[in-house]
């Protein structure tokens, strides 16, 4: 079993950078592939980035992803923040690196990000 945690969101303002951390709790979170998920109500979730055990990486738009297997946490990143990017922000964790939520077998439970204009 992996538990995820989400940390770094909050209110910031339109333009501004911002770091997402997803914290795991196994020791063997390594050879995990993790992904970057949001989702405002009504809408399903949105892929933003993954990235595998070997550090190889898919993205979307303006996120860019990164991990530290030594502190069992991957990152996310988002430059220009707009308010259309306000949502909820999920990290989930699985056997390879995906677009799909459904490849993926455990998730946090989400931390919430505001972007004011």
């Amino acid at each position: 079993q992996v538990q995820l945690v989400e940390s770094g969101g909050g209110l910031v303002q339109a333009g501004a950078s911002l770091r997402l951390s997803c914290l795991a709790s196994t020791g063997t979170f390594s050879v995990y592939a993790v992904g970057w998920f949001r989702q405002t109500p009504g809408r399903e979730r949105e892929f933003l980035a993954a990235i595998d055990w070997t550090g190889a990486q898919s993205v979307k738009g303006r996120a860019t992803i990164s991990r530290d297997n030594a502190k069992n946490t991957v990152y996310l990143h988002m430059n220009s923040l707009k308010p259309e990017d306000t949502a909820v922000y999920y990290c989930a964790a699985g056997p390879q690196r995906s677009w799909y939520e459904d490849e993926y077998d455990y998730w946090g439970q989400g931390t919430q990000v505001t972007v004011s204009s």
